[in-house]
């Protein structure tokens, strides 16, 4: 059964607005440009910790009840999904604690100890979370899913919502796609409300677990390798909910090269100003990589998160 509707995502949008910015949607006279289209940016590099994960997030933990939070929550990330939870969790005064792996970057770590939270390091990437369940089970908390979870999912889709409370009249919204929350929930949204629109993903090499599973028709492990859309990372769970959305509301998944990547974010900033992280620029990667798919159309661009380092941000920026 779909656990994923619009009345959901709708009821979610209306228990988070206090929480979340209702971020800019620009038009980018720049990409529009180089596709002769009309190119918007959903600059989601302006939410509270410069990611959507947020919305997720915030809106999960509202829906706990009274005893599921006292006891409290656990999640594991090393990246952007940890700061969104830690967040949520402060904000509603909720104890959580969050499993890292040993090599996290100095820079999340840094960033995630500025949250009140428990904060375990320890092991690597894919043993994190087996650890943090086992943890919650033990101790009877929440696990928070960085996108496994229909909540997790309407609090992102409320980005669909606010897109169509500015722009009634598009044609396409491109999304990123690591784990699939993101483009589940903005993809149920938007094909809830215009059932012609055109939702497309995107993702690099390096992270394209979704689209060969969507090719091979089911849920399949694929090598992942270095990338700068790194927040793709981490493979997809064996009983991801988010398949299915994908499989019935995403039009395309689309693939995007590092080079592409690279020029986006050089881009982004030069001409728009924003500072954006690889997986937020894949998007806009899109759009000067096959540009023609997108002539004559307006377009929704979701630029989904900005946090990236400043030596590698100023990397990236000086090679161009």
């Amino acid at each position: 059964m779909n656990g994923l509707t619009l009345q959901r995502i709708q009821d979610a949008h209306d228990r988070i607005r206090k929480y979340v910015k209702k971020t800019p949607l620009i038009l980018s006279k720049a990409l529009s440009e180089r596709c002769g289209g009309e190119i918007y940016l959903k600059l989601e590099n302006h939410q509270h910790t410069n990611t959507f994960k947020f919305r997720g997030a915030i809106n999960k933990m509202t829906e706990l009840s009274p005893d599921e939070s006292r006891a409290g929550v656990v999640t594991a990330s090393s990246g952007n999904h940890a700061q969104g939870a830690a967040l949520a969790a402060q904000t509603l005064g909720i104890r959580a604690t969050i499993f890292v792996p040993r090599d996290v970057s100095p820079l999340k770590l840094e960033n995630l100890e500025k949250y009140d939270v428990d904060i375990v390091r320890g092991g690597d990437f894919n043993e994190v979370e087996p650890r943090a369940r086992a943890f919650g089970l033990e101790r009877g908390l929440t696990y928070i899913s960085p996108y496994n979870d229909y909540s997790i999912m309407a609090g992102q889709g409320t980005i669909a919502l606010e897109i169509d409370e500015e722009l009634k009249d598009f044609d396409s919204v491109v999304v990123p796609v690591g784990g699939g929350g993101l483009i589940s929930g903005i993809a149920v949204g938007v094909k809830s409300l215009h059932p012609d629109r055109e939702v497309l993903g995107v993702l690099t090499p390096g992270a394209a677990t979704m689209r060969e599973s969507l090719r091979a028709g089911k849920l399949v492990k694929v090598d992942e390798f270095e990338t700068l859309a790194e927040a793709f990372l981490g493979g997809i769970e064996d009983d991801a909910l988010t398949f299915d959305m994908v499989k019935e509301y995403v039009n395309e998944i689309l693939l995007v090269q590092e080079e592409s990547v690279a020029n986006a974010m050089h881009l982004l900033w030069i001409e728009e100003k924003q500072v954006v992280e690889g997986a937020g620029a894949t998007s806009s990667a899109l759009i000067m990589e096959q540009g023609e798919l997108f002539e004559g159309k307006r377009v929704v661009l979701i630029v989904s998160g900005g946090n990236i380092a400043d030596s590698l941000f100023s990397e990236m920026i000086g090679k161009h």
